[in-house]
């Protein structure tokens, strides 16, 4: 049980709760933790959403599969990372993606008239739940940014720069495959690797397997607004 108050310390909806206190409030609602096995679905797109989920150890997929067979990897989320936070409180109520389990994972949920009372319980959760339904608003919405660029050159340059952004660092480091960034782009992967050769070209970056260096800032913002 420690493991997952463990968990829970590190998960972004109990930013400021105490251990103690998590101990105590997770005591007084109703939750269920799973295990999974490596590959194993945890929801399938269009699955009914009571819950909400947090990550206690392993790591899951979320995935969109198309009826040619394709499947593509949205996002990965690790320990402490929550799933299924704006969909349970939606109208909709479904999931609009597949989640799968890419190693041994102990998931736990929450359902959603339970994480209503925990709100209630401490004002800190309450503001991290809602700080978490913002910040998916502006992931999507920079998302739909990227979607919007009509070059390749301005979703990798704007790529780039949000990630220089979010890790306040250069070089930035690469936490994704070359495939999930060309997937998370809208873009092939043969294409994507051509730009950033052009663009190292150009001396405009520099990279290697893992790490990305701006070296024009100016020039990579310049395109986002040509």
């Amino acid at each position: 049980m420690n493991d997952i108050w463990d968990s829970l310390i590190n998960c972004s909806l109990f930013k400021g709760v105490s251990k103690e206190q998590i101990t105590t409030h997770m005591g007084s609602i109703e939750y269920q933790t799973v295990m999974y096995k490596k590959n194993d679905v945890i929801a399938i797109e269009g699955d009914d959403a009571p819950s909400l989920g947090i990550i206690i150890s392993g790591s899951v997929e979320i995935q969109k599969l198309y009826a040619s067979g394709k499947i593509i990897t949205i996002e990965r989320l690790g320990q402490g990372d929550i799933f299924g936070e704006v969909i349970i409180f939606s109208q909709m109520g479904r999931y609009p993606s597949t989640i799968v389990s890419s190693e041994n994972s102990q998931i736990l949920f929450i359902p959603k008239s339970e994480m209503l009372k925990l709100c209630s319980i401490n004002i800190h959760v309450l503001n991290n739940f809602m700080a978490l339904l913002s910040d998916k608003i502006l992931m999507l919405n920079k998302k739909l940014r990227n979607l919007s660029f009509e070059t390749i050159r301005q979703k990798v340059s704007s790529f780039i720069i949000d990630e220089y952004k979010r890790q306040k660092s250069n070089p930035i480091k690469f936490n994704i495959s070359r495939k999930e960034m060309a997937d998370y782009l809208g873009i092939q992967r043969p294409s994507l690797s051509r730009e950033l050769i052009h663009m190292k070209e150009e001396n405009l970056i520099d990279f290697d397997k893992h790490y990305i260096k701006i070296k024009d800032m100016e020039a990579l913002e310049g395109y986002l607004y040509s």
